[in-house]
């Protein structure tokens, strides 16, 4: 009869213990409302690239909380206009694996017309001395605040991995320097280098509680060009005498559409998009030079490469057809410090992790994703030779019915970059943390 006893006790009791096994959800859950707070205040108080003091501030103090030995002021180095904000948590638990979790803190110099009673009323300085209105406009207050979730469920689910991990609050994503500016101030010489990275994004287009990711490419190179059109500026009724900047401007504006038209293969996308031209001061003047800015968008490093060859190419031909002399020939600059690679999730390391989700979220919640030709620069973590297996996946943000109803009226939903776009905070601060916690544990465990 004592054996029968001791048994049924063993059993209830390893049923109890089982019953009381945290998981990432609900840690999730438990976390939430305080997470919720965060969210609000990071909202209300968004910085520019390159000044996220107090954001970088808050984060420390809160993976300091979560148990991480946490360094601050990293990024800035030499000739860097950056001033050091990125953060680095450390949370260690015996050997295994080193896994980089990693948010970006930044927000947008965009006014906020959401309505939401924590709207951002901010207004700041820019680099060119300019008062801007300043918006999360981009969601990364959401990341921020999963990021804090991921960091608070990991440290109570220590019984469930084994290893390090690299928590990473990176300033300037938007300007796609600041994991650069993070790998020169030796994040890797400092922290060690992990086994693999790991990010995550809301995504503007894609219902709450579910999981979208892309098996290899999944956002686009972008360069930054900057062409100079130079001409021979005179008065506008005799425009015989001159040899107009703007006419050619637009000429090449026209010619530069046939890279992708006609001299690109289609099944490597590419995307060609003059931003910005500025020349002339009055009506009846014809400039010297107009001045254009271009974004170019690539995935392949060949195809970069020649795309990028080809501009310069056409640029040039045009102003010689127009009767340019050779020192009037357009300037070319692609800028080095605006470059952001192209992110590839590594597929063996998605197809692992599609399989986690699927189990934590159910599989109508999980769903792979067409890429993008947006930019991130989560890219950089796993260069310059992609040993480092790397894996950032979007989070839905958006309500279904807001969906639905968008869709039925034949209109497109506010974009990332929008001063209407906010995400639905709760369920996206919990996909994001159930979503990463999960991934975590699966590489850790």
């Amino acid at each position: 009869m004592k054996i029968r006893w001791l048994l049924l006790s063993l059993t209830i009791l390893s049923a109890l213990s089982l019953f009381a096994q945290q998981t990432p959800q609900s840690v999730a859950d438990a976390e939430l409302p305080s997470l919720l707070g965060i969210y609000k205040d990071i909202h209300t108080h968004p910085e520019l690239s390159g000044y996220e003091e107090r954001t970088a501030a808050l984060i420390a103090q809160e993976l300091r909380a979560a148990g991480c030995q946490v360094t601050e002021h990293l990024g800035k180095y030499e000739n860097s206009k950056l001033k050091g904000y990125g953060v680095v948590g450390v949370m260690k638990n015996g050997d295994g694996p080193t896994v980089l979790v990693r948010t970006d803190m930044d927000a947008l110099p965009v006014e906020e017309e959401t309505g939401l009673p924590y709207a951002s009323k901010a207004v700041t300085k820019n680099d060119e001395g300019k008062d801007v209105h300043v918006m999360h406009a981009c969601g990364h207050d959401a990341h921020m605040a999963a990021f804090i979730g991921t960091a608070r469920a990991l440290a109570k689910l220590k019984d469930q991995w084994h290893g390090t991990i690299l928590f990473v609050a990176q300033p300037a994503e938007e300007t796609g320097n600041g994991a650069r500016a993070l790998l020169k101030d030796g994040l890797y010489e400092k922290f060690g280098k992990p086994n693999f990275a790991l990010g995550f994004h809301d995504k503007a287009d894609l219902e709450t509680g579910r999981i979208g990711v892309t098996e290899g490419y999944t956002y686009a190179n972008v360069d930054s060009v900057d062409i100079t059109v130079r001409g021979v500026g005179g008065h506008g009724a005799y425009p015989y005498k001159t040899k107009d900047p703007i006419v050619l401007a637009a000429e090449i504006i026209n010619a530069l559409q046939t890279i992708a038209s006609r001299e690109n293969n289609p099944l490597d996308p590419i995307v060609i998009t003059v931003g910005s031209i500025h020349g002339g001061t009055k009506h009846n003047i014809i400039p010297n030079e107009v001045k254009m800015q271009v974004t170019v968008r690539t995935y392949k490093p060949d195809v970069r490469e020649r795309v990028l060859a080809d501009i310069d190419r056409i640029a040039k031909g045009c102003a010689a057809a127009a009767g340019l002399p050779p020192q009037l020939a357009p300037i070319v600059n692609v800028s080095k410090d605006l470059f952001c690679p192209a992110t590839y999730n590594n597929p063996e390391l998605t197809k692992r992790l599609v399989a986690v989700w699927k189990h934590s979220l159910g599989n109508e919640n999980v769903e792979l994703v067409d890429p993008t030709m947006g930019g991130e620069d989560f890219s950089e973590y796993s260069l310059p030779d992609h040993s480092i297996p790397p894996v950032d996946f979007h989070i839905g943000a958006v309500e279904p019915a807001k969906i639905a109803e968008f869709k039925q009226e034949g209109k497109e939903l506010p974009t990332l970059h929008s001063s209407k776009f906010a995400p639905v905070p709760e369920p996206t601060i919990r996909v994001g943390i159930v979503g990463m916690t999960s991934a975590v544990l699966e590489l850790m465990k």
